[in-house]
């Protein structure tokens, strides 16, 4: 494959854009593969009808394996899809499971970069993958959330929104149908702490004496009321339980559903009959299947109908792959679906980790060692004695750490995105190839040119296109970034271009773009 990229440069300053037409062009629809187990153990031919919708609905080629879907490798080097499905049952997937289909991903061709979206299609039974599956044949337009975190708090994108506030812990705030911005108040319920446990129970006395603000029940109240389409959540998780700030009770996992675990008080979840997208980029291990259909993950797909859920299956700390797949979704809203958003932010992340050190692309991080006390070395090691700050050592550190540990859950195709805003959509991408001259062809070995131009308004604004300082703790400003609407054949960038740009066969990304308003910017990509 090739490929161009220019070095980033100290400042990693960027923007984000994905196109909003189509490229007019000969190019066959992009492939799609799905890989399944070659005999199902249980409910075989109802799994085996999750398999065959997914092929009808996408023309898909269905390749089998026996124990893992990484024996398919070289069969996918041969197919070159763009997206690809894995159909599984939850008792084998997991930790290391997630890990190697983002290695995978990344192998098909010499790059750092992942040539295929893929998703993992499962569930508590195969009703609940079929669901899955059928709950992603329409598009959906994100109009509604709750989150437990604050950094949503503008409610922009929402018609409806509430959250529960996970750095003022007891405040809240929420925008109703027809309102124009949320409307704060403290939590009104208490909870004493009679029966917590006695570890709980001094934490709480200690943060807020004898009543703590019941930010659990609020959550709830929030999420039953409204079934939202999008929630967001933080704080501390596991495989097995979701904790909301400063709460004493917790959100637990049962017979593929989501009950509530207060001091002396348990009950179900209510049950969603719509689908939703869960993305719980700010906790801990949530994502992990754990092999067992007794876990969040699997309760989140069936009883709430998670039809798209994008989290950790490690313990985070550092949160780019998690917070900059947010990112990319929110920034410019309506440009990418939820998959896109993930897998371009996923790009990168690579990119950046590819100019400072190549052999961290494809380097295994050890997620069973005590890595904060052996990794810094070797990251220092690699980088050349005295050379990184603390600062750079955090930053490479959970580059290297997040890369690999994202799970995506759905139909990688389904096209679920964020409302567009009144305002926001102050600049247009469009690109269309043009056949080379018989010279121009002979002279760069390639056959078509694809010309992506960028028209930006009178009113446009570069930092809101860079994120708008969202989450900057975590993911700095954006690239530019351009999803192809369909791959591109050994893509490379014309001689004499200086601008800090990478170009894959699914994506382009351009460092540094300063865009200013009014103007018209163009990029070419040469291709086959």
């Amino acid at each position: 494959m090739n490929k161009l990229f220019f070095p980033l440069g100290a400042a990693l300053c960027a923007l984000l854009v994905v196109a909003v037409s189509r490229c007019t062009s000969d190019v066959e629809p992009d492939s799609y593969a799905v890989l399944a187990p070659a005999a199902f153990a249980g409910e075989a031919e109802a799994w085996e009808g999750v398999v065959s919708s997914l092929q009808q609905r996408h023309d898909a080629v269905v390749l089998r394996f026996e124990e893992s879907p990484m024996e398919l490798e070289d069969r996918l080097k041969e197919l070159n899809p763009r997206y690809v499905a894995v159909v599984d049952v939850p008792e084998n997937i997991g930790r290391d499971y997630v890990i190697d289909l983002n290695r995978m991903s990344r192998r098909m061709d010499d790059d750092p970069y992942a040539d295929f979206l893929w998703g993992i299609v499962t569930g508590y039974d195969a009703a609940a993958a079929q669901r899955m599956v059928d709950n992603s044949v329409e598009p959906m337009v994100i109009r509604s959330g709750v989150g437990s975190i604050k950094e949503l708090e503008s409610a922009k994108w929402f018609d409806e929104y509430a959250f529960v506030d996970d750095h003022v812990v007891g405040m809240c705030g929420e925008k109703r149908l027809g309102e124009d911005s949320l409307t704060y108040k403290e939590i009104p319920y208490k909870t004493d702490l009679q029966g917590a446990h006695e570890r709980i129970r001094a934490y709480v006395q200690k943060r807020f004496g004898q009543e703590v603000p019941d930010v659990l029940r609020q959550f709830l109240e929030y999420y039953e009321a409204i079934e939202p389409d999008l929630v967001v959540t933080a704080s501390h998780a596991t495989e097995n339980n979701l904790e909301m700030p400063g709460s004493v009770g917790n959100i637990r996992c049962r017979d593929g559903r989501l009950y509530v675990d207060y001091p002396g008080e348990q009950r179900f979840v209510r049950d969603r009959d719509s689908r939703m997208v869960y993305l719980p980029i700010g906790n801990c291990l949530i994502a992990n299947v754990n092999n067992t259909d007794s876990s969040m993950a699997v309760a989140w797909m069936n009883s709430q109908q998670a039809t798209a859920f994008a989290g950790y299956v490690v313990t985070t700390w550092y949160g780019r792959n998690g917070w900059g797949g947010l990112k990319y979704l929110i920034t410019n809203p309506g440009r990418y679906s939820v998959p896109e958003a993930f897998y371009m932010n996923q790009q990168d992340m690579m990119a950046q980790i590819a100019a400072w050190n190549d052999s961290l692309t494809a380097a295994p991080f050890d997620y069973d060692a005590d890595y904060f006390e052996t990794l810094p070395s070797e990251l220092v090691r690699m980088a050349a004695p005295d050379t990184l700050s603390d600062e750079e050592l955090f930053f490479w550190f959970g580059f290297w750490h997040d890369r690999d540990v994202l799970a995506y859950y759905g139909d990688p195709k389904w096209n679920v995105r964020m409302r567009e805003v009144e305002g926001e959509s102050d600049f247009t991408v469009t690109s269309e190839f043009k056949r080379l001259s018989r010279d121009e062809a002979a002279a760069t070995g390639a056959s078509r040119r694809c010309v992506i131009t960028v028209k930006t308004s009178p009113e446009f604004s570069l930092r809101r296109m860079q994120g708008d300082g969202f989450k900057q703790e975590h993911v700095f400003d954006l690239p530019f970034s351009y999803f192809f609407p369909h791959r591109l054949s050994n893509p490379v960038l014309p001689e004499g271009e200086t601008r800090n740009i990478v170009v894959d066969e699914n994506f382009l990304l351009l460092y540094d773009p300063a865009f200013e308003p009014g103007q018209t910017y163009t990029f070419e990509v040469l291709c086959d």
